[in-house]
C-alpha cells in the first residue's frame, strides 16, 4: 500500500490544478477555503479539482507535511505548491495567479 505522501503526489501530478481544502468548492466549510474558491473562480479557473481534507485525517495531516506548510487550504498547479488563501489573494491582485493558471 502506498504512503499518504505517494497518494498526495499522485493527485497533484494527475490534475493540473488541485485545491486541498475544508469542504468542497460547492460547499466550503471554512472561511479561508471559501476565499480560495472565490479567488480561483474570479481568476477564471473552472477545471480545478478539490480534495476535502475533512474526509480523511491522514490527508489532512499528510498535506501539511508534504508541502511543509501548516495551514489549509493549499493550492497546487502543475504539481507545484503555490500557497494558501492569503498568497492566492496577493497573486490574484498582482495578476500573477491568472497568468499561472493560463499556462
Amino acid at each position: 500500500m502506498s504512503s499518504i505522501h505517494d497518494q498526495i503526489k499522485e493527485v497533484v501530478t494527475t490534475h493540473r490544478v488541485v485545491l486541498f481544502m475544508k469542504g468542497t468548492k460547492q460547499f466550503p466549510q471554512c472561511g479561508f477555503s471559501s476565499r480560495a474558491v472565490q479567488i480561483l473562480n474570479a481568476a477564471g479557473c473552472t477545471d480545478y479539482v478539490t480534495v476535502n481534507v475533512l474526509e480523511n485525517d491522514a490527508v489532512r495531516q499528510g498535506i501539511k507535511e508534504y508541502s511543509d506548510w501548516p495551514t489549509i487550504p493549499q493550492l497546487y498547479v502543475n504539481g507545484e505548491f503555490v500557497g494558501g488563501s492569503d498568497i492566492l489573494m496577493e497573486m490574484y491582485e498582482a495578476s500573477e495567479l491568472q497568468e499561472l493558471l493560463k499556462a
